[in-house]
């Protein structure tokens, strides 16, 4: 069974409201749902500009509608995933509210696919604990009686908002890739070098771009434990929620000696931004038996990073075109 691996990534960010959007959240805080008058039509959710003429929308214009509304398109969601607003199978819909003109994307909660229907009435739940978001309303029901909270929202205004956008996707990992790491995690670099052109892969390729040929277990070689610095770059971290760096740090590319691989966006140990040179040799250091990771997972990897060798640096003018 091929392994699989999951990564997330996350964007956690901040907006100012304005006085439209502001006062659109603040009504849901409150239960209330506002519309904006654009010419003779009710705009729901309230833009601040007119989506057909581009005219900035008044904020003084902004008027309560439904909260009853009537659906005019739906589709199901039989399997939710973590990223949806449901843990059971509900409908996104269309939800022209009493008032408004144009339609208001929300979840349906109607229990079944056999009790959604274009044009049915629909009513707002509202949660309990609201704090100036479109998910203040955990859903609409069928019908047009309202479940409303006793609870009270938060009482300024809202004014900015939070937000978390995320992605989690999911890789296989072939036998190759596996080899590799697991090698990795033994204090050994793998490699696989072709039969045809004689050039060496590393990182679990399994085969060779050049001659388009499958590698196997039979074209597996050890590789080298130093090499040289082609290219590098300083990066200085951008601090947001989670960031563990503070300083400008290195990430080079190592041309490994006597062969045609290059390691990229590797960690150099104890040497000075400053002090990075293109041509600079270098030598892997590997965790200490200590130190090192049990080995049970195919991606434990005892490299700790690179530290100079002190030999003479590499004078050689097309090192920086080698990257990759």
């Amino acid at each position: 069974m091929t392994q699989v691996t999951e990564s997330t990534i996350s964007f956690p960010y901040k907006r100012s409201l304005g006085a439209v959007i502001g006062a659109f959240l603040s009504g849901l805080a409150d239960q209330r749902i506002l519309g904006i008058r654009s010419g003779a039509r009710i705009v729901c959710p309230p833009l601040e500009w007119d989506p057909e003429t581009g005219a900035e929308l008044n904020h003084d214009e902004l008027i309560e509608v439904g909260p009853i509304g009537t659906v005019a398109s739906w589709s199901w969601v039989s399997a939710p995933t973590e990223q949806h607003p449901l843990d059971h199978p509900f409908a996104f819909a269309l939800i022209r509210l009493d008032g408004a003109d144009t339609t208001l994307v929300h979840v349906v909660d109607a229990g079944s696919i056999t009790a959604m229907a274009t044009g049915m009435r629909v009513a707002p739940r509202w949660n309990e604990h609201r704090v100036g978001h479109i998910t203040d309303i955990a859903a609409f029901i069928p019908g047009e009686v309202p479940i409303v909270s006793a609870h009270t929202g938060p009482k300024d205004p809202v004014t900015m908002m939070d937000y978390n956008a995320s992605i989690t996707y999911r890789t296989p990992i072939t036998e190759n890739v596996v080899r590799a790491e697991r090698a990795t995690a033994e204090g050994r670099f793998l490699g696989l070098r072709c039969p045809v052109c004689a050039r060496t892969y590393t990182g679990g390729k399994g085969y060779c771009p050049i001659d388009t040929i499958e590698l196997t277990t039979a074209d597996e070689v050890d590789l080298p434990h130093a090499g040289v610095v082609t290219n590098y770059t300083i990066i200085t971290p951008i601090q947001y929620p989670g960031q563990t760096e503070t300083e400008p740090f290195a990430r080079v590319h190592i041309l490994l000696d006597e062969s045609d691989v290059i390691l990229g966006y590797q960690g150099l140990i104890d040497v000075p931004n400053d002090e990075i040179r293109i041509g600079m040799h270098v030598a892997a250091v590997w965790a200490s038996e200590g130190e090192m990771g049990s080995g049970d997972s195919w991606n434990d990897s005892n490299l700790v990073g690179w530290m100079p060798t002190g030999e003479p640096d590499l004078d050689d003018p097309t090192l920086v075109n080698r990257i990759n």
